[in-house]
């Protein structure tokens, strides 16, 4: 078998591990369903490559309006992707990064990290809790309970969600062996991460219109219906939401 389709089997057993947590996926997009229905923000973060699904539901073609993504320079790759390992393991830079962000009992908090083992994201997942916000956190409980927390409270992510989905992945992350490397390729907390979090979208807006509620989707940009339709939404959400 060649190497790719090793990885293709990797992907396929990872989001095995995710179908079978059914009933949390379910509970998390009524969450995001009663969010919403309550005009509640589903605000979303994480640092590291984890940003990706902070982006991935975000301004997004079938996404909902009402998403918060909270995309910090320092935490990200873009700029220096180094010293963003530095930072998401400082306390208190959470607490600083939040004070612009008003978190309430309405809303929703999607958090992603692989480890689940880093200050930032622990920090957030504390203060949204404190804030009556539900938090929802996507990891890799293989990594995270094989590593102790870099908080001083001792947790790790999964300890303090309301809820937490495991991505499936293994410790590092990467899942392909090759021979003749000391080190596995093939991260696969991407693929199952956006599935996850697709799915919960996906399940939550179905929610709504079964409630009676036609929830504010965005379309595509590069469709000339699309355009109209989201500069609606924009102009209704810009200055509301952070970055839009």
């Amino acid at each position: 078998m060649k190497a790719y389709q090793r990885y293709f089997e990797q992907v396929q057993s990872k989001l095995s591990v995710v179908f079978a947590q059914r009933e949390k996926i379910e509970k998390a997009a009524e969450w995001v369903a009663n969010c919403l229905a309550n005009e509640g923000y589903i605000f979303t973060s994480g640092t590291g490559h984890s940003h990706i699904f902070a982006e991935e539901i975000f301004y997004r073609a079938g996404g909902f309006a009402r998403v918060v993504a909270i995309l910090d320079e320092a935490l990200m790759l873009h700029k220096d992707a180094s010293y963003s390992t530095e930072v998401e393991r400082k306390e208190g830079y959470a607490a600083k990064l939040l004070a612009e962000f008003p978190l309430s009992e309405k809303d929703v908090f999607l958090i992603s990290s692989n480890s689940g083992r880093n200050t930032v994201s622990i920090e957030m997942a504390m203060i949204a809790k404190e804030k009556g916000s539900k938090v929802i956190v996507i990891t890799n409980l293989k990594h995270t309970e094989s590593v102790t927390s870099r908080h001083p409270s001792g947790k790790r992510l999964f300890e303090i969600a309301d809820l937490y989905i495991d991505n499936g992945g293994e410790i590092g992350d990467a899942s392909v062996a090759l021979e003749g490397l000391d080190f596995k390729v093939g991260a696969t907390s991407t693929p199952t991460g956006a599935v996850i979090l697709q799915s919960i979208m996906v399940q939550a807006a179905d929610n709504l219109i079964q409630k009676g509620i036609i929830p504010e989707i965005f379309s595509s940009s590069n469709s000339d219906e699309g355009e109209a339709h989201n500069e609606t939404l924009i102009q209704k959400y810009k200055g509301k939401i952070k970055g839009l």
